[in-house]
């Protein structure tokens, strides 16, 4: 690979990770709102799994602090589930990857339901109130949407190789 493609590589995932944090903050309608999946949590699993890229715990605590500041969440609340999140990738990369996408649609949930536990233990630490039921809506509509981003991202990957091996 040549440092021309790798630059081209890296253009493409840092472009979805922006439009995943653009995706993040865009305002949604109230009634909309418990909907939003974890945009950037899908489109780092997707990168991990398919390219190896993003597969660094440094990378992930970055982008988890980005993500707290955007949100204006606390900080270290998203890095740490990310962080956690790109582990168990590490971990179960090799199986995941050569499921057919609706098959890693059930994967991608499970480690969106594991990522809500982690969020749900940081509410815990700081002693607020438990959230609701629709706190665990995103994790289900992730889990809905893989499929669908699973095909657009790799879409955009093939298009960059331009139909290269």
């Amino acid at each position: 690979m040549s440092r021309r493609d790798d630059r081209e590589g890296m253009l493409v995932v840092a472009g979805s990770v922006l439009a995943a944090l653009v995706l993040t903050v865009v305002p949604l309608p109230v009634a909309l709102e418990p909907f939003r999946p974890y945009w950037v949590a899908l489109v780092m699993i997707y990168w991990h799994l398919e390219s190896g890229r993003l597969h660094g715990l440094g990378p992930a605590f970055a982008l988890g602090l980005v993500v707290d500041v955007l949100t204006g969440a606390l900080l270290g609340r998203h890095a740490l589930s990310l962080v956690i999140l790109n582990f168990l990738l590490r971990r179960f990369r090799n199986r995941i990857r050569f499921f057919p996408p609706w098959q890693q649609a059930l994967a991608v949930g499970a480690l969106l339901l594991n990522d809500r536990v982690v969020h749900l233990w940081v509410v815990g630490l700081l002693e607020r109130s438990w959230p609701g039921w629709a706190f665990w809506l995103p994790p289900l509509v992730g889990m809905a949407l893989w499929p669908w981003l699973f095909l657009l991202l790799d879409g955009l990957r093939s298009r960059r190789r331009g139909g290269r091996a």
